[in-house]
């Protein structure tokens, strides 16, 4: 598993499964010309994404940063939609760690979208049960709301099984929520009007979870913005801000969804300096 040090935070990259969605449908507006020279695309037209939690371990305490596409919480129609060609294995990616999933003390979701959300919840028998039951879940405020009332279009990705099951676990929050010295999660809107970011801070050393308002590295450009964005101007304006703040600290940018990069650190023109590639393995 991939892993970077970032200060006294550690990150660890576990394996929650795969998607397979439209290209166009994630670069939004920017024309297919652009958008494959930065990104691979298949014979479909749709982009490899990864929905892989990432472990972070600080201070003694194990923080889990969304939570993968879980196993058995799909149709065969939206297996074939969504491009769903593995499950999660975060138990197995735990278990080569020693651990189990009642080891995470905290798990930060930074929105509730089916892809980041499956896995908070599993099948006991014929039961749907909490996946981390010994965890605190934090999300926003606004999300939460969202989650559980969702509109006519946000029905589709916010799912009943993938909140009924923790309710009494989570935890929620308005602007931004300190977790320990030097580490927020810090609400954006954009995506979803509840989207948050994760930042952590320690001396010169940094890394930013930008989450779903850059998913890939090919996500660089502020302008480049997803057509599933409830609020793609909003996407705009928090991508450059946070760009532009991590560009002058020489931050880490860490990724969820890529499917080649598992971080990469950018200098104050924006130009990469380091990079954490994703390696194919299989368990």
């Amino acid at each position: 598993m991939e892993t970077l040090q970032v200060g006294r935070a550690r990150l660890t990259w576990l394996q929650g499964g795969v998607t397979h969605l439209d290209g166009g449908a994630m670069f939004g507006v920017v024309p297919r010309p652009l958008w494959t020279k930065k990104y691979p695309v298949n014979d479909k037209n749709q982009i490899e994404l990864r929905s892989d939690p990432v472990l972070l371990e600080v201070d003694d305490r194990r923080f889990l940063i969304d939570s993968g596409v879980g196993n058995g919480k799909f149709s065969e129609k939206q297996i074939r939609n969504f491009g769903v060609l593995e499950e999660s294995k975060l138990d197995e990616s735990l278990e080569k760690l020693g651990l189990t999933t009642t080891d995470i003390d905290i798990v930060l979701m930074t929105h509730l979208h089916f892809d980041h959300a499956c896995g908070l919840t599993r099948w006991q028998e014929d039961e749907l049960v909490s996946t981390f039951p010994e965890a605190e879940i934090i999300t926003s405020e606004v999300e939460w709301n969202e989650m559980r009332q969702p509109n006519l279009r946000s029905a589709n990705t916010y799912w009943e099984e993938n909140w009924k099951p923790i309710e009494t676990q989570v935890h929620t929050f308005q602007e931004e929520k300190e977790l320990l010295p030097g580490l927020k999660i810090i609400h954006t809107g954009g995506h979803s009007d509840g989207h948050c970011i994760i930042i952590f801070e320690d001396g010169e050393e940094q890394f930013i979870h930008m989450a779903d308002i850059m998913p890939t590295h090919g996500h660089q450009n502020p302008l480049w913005v997803l057509a599933y964005d409830d609020y793609p101007v909003t996407s705009v304006h928090e991508k450059q801000k946070w760009m532009n703040y991590g560009y002058e600290r020489n931050a880490w940018y860490t990724f969820y969804h890529d499917a080649h990069y598992r971080a990469i650190k950018f200098d104050q023109d924006g130009n990469r300096i380091d990079e954490v590639k994703r390696h194919r393995y299989a368990y």
